[in-house]
């Protein structure tokens, strides 16, 4: 009812279904995971007769299930940036027997004043910041539940009021397509060859040619932890390498990742990725100005390119120590708490990351 077109096979299965491009071929629109669906209503603690703003439409699915449990005194609107995917989503509600779900196309980062105050505001997009007029638009003792990016990685964050701030309620991880609009992702993105990239957060300072130049150039190779001289392979598979994802774009502001697409009849630059499929290989690092790290085997190896790539590599081979003697944790112990800008509240600097976006500055700690 809601993927018209789509095989039963592919619609209930446990995976997103992509259902809008850009003309790159770039995913903007897509049915999210059910289990992920699933997750993200349960952390939203839905009561009977609550007001929902959804930040992104997507086919109406979503909306359908947060009218059915806020039930017929509840009220949902549900906004996206472009037109053809707000008229999909209302004939599909329309279909499935919830026309009073609110559907109007706006940026998201406006939000809907006409039917505040909101009791729960979701996001189905990746946002990088939240929105003033989200804050102003919800009340005092509103859930946010939002998939938040943190240097690279989605945290899904389910924030509440505390003081003059927002502090996390729960955190879990999560993958959406980015939000557009005056929220749209701020990462950069830097060639180091023709098939080879590294994504960056948007504070970092860095000189894309100098890193191109070290990347090309000799490299310094560092063991990572003590199980390495065992021949331990620390990372098994996509869910140890995303926990170490979280740990180090959590634990070091210098994180990045690296990613190759893959040619046929070229010899992977990556030649022991960390993530991959057919057409791609992934792994993560360290950046500096002119110097960068990679990770380049499961057991733990570092290699460094640049001036300071021996250090880089050192370091980023320490940090996979320090999270394997941690029990190599994901979100467990993980804090994620937002300051407005235009808040009273300062967040504390010890043992604490501190990501600063336009109207945010948001505290990353662990217990």
């Amino acid at each position: 009812m809601f993927l018209p077109g789509v095989a039963p096979e592919l619609a209930y299965a446990d995976e997103p279904v992509v259902t809008k491009t850009d003309p790159e071929g770039n995913p903007v629109s897509s049915a999210s995971q059910p289990a992920l669906v699933a997750t993200m209503l349960d952390s939203l603690d839905l009561s009977p007769g609550q007001r929902v703003l959804e930040i992104g439409a997507g086919t109406g699915y979503n909306a359908a299930l947060l009218r059915y449990l806020t039930g017929p005194d509840g009220t949902v609107v549900s906004l996206d940036i472009d037109q053809d995917i707000v008229d999909q989503a209302r004939a599909n509600l329309t279909d499935a027997g919830y026309p009073d779900v609110t559907v109007v196309c706006a940026d998201g980062a406006l939000g809907y004043p006409p039917l505040a105050p909101y009791q729960r505001l979701t996001a189905t997009v990746g946002i990088s910041d939240l929105a003033p007029a989200w804050l102003e638009q919800v009340t005092d003792d509103a859930l946010l539940l939002v998939p938040l990016d943190v240097r690279g990685i989605d945290l899904l964050v389910a924030f509440t009021r505390s003081a003059a701030h927002w502090a996390s309620r729960s955190v879990a991880p999560c993958g959406f397509i980015r939000m557009r609009g005056a929220l749209a992702d701020t990462s950069r993105t830097i060639k180091l060859t023709g098939t080879v990239h590294l994504q960056v957060a948007e504070a970092a300072g860095t000189d894309a040619h100098a890193l191109a130049a070290a990347f090309a150039g000799p490299s310094a190779t560092f063991a990572g932890p003590s199980a390495t001289a065992r021949g331990e392979v620390l990372l098994s598979g996509s869910w140890d390498f995303w926990k170490l994802r979280a740990w180090l774009a959590t634990a070091d502001a210098r994180y990045c990742t690296v990613g190759e697409s893959l040619r046929p009849g070229r010899r992977p630059v990556l030649t022991q990725p960390l993530a991959g499929g057919q057409a791609w290989r992934s792994t993560i690092g360290l950046i500096s100005d002119d110097s960068l790290a990679v990770l380049t085997r499961a057991d733990g190896i570092a290699t460094g390119y640049g001036p300071a790539g021996a250090e880089l590599a050192a370091d980023l081979a320490g940090l996979v120590r320090d999270w394997h003697d941690a029990g190599r944790p994901g979100t467990a112990g993980l804090h994620v708490d937002a300051y407005p800008r235009s808040g009273a509240d300062q967040p504390p600097t010890e043992n604490t990351l501190l990501v600063d976006r336009p109207n945010t500055r948001f505290a990353v700690y662990r217990d």
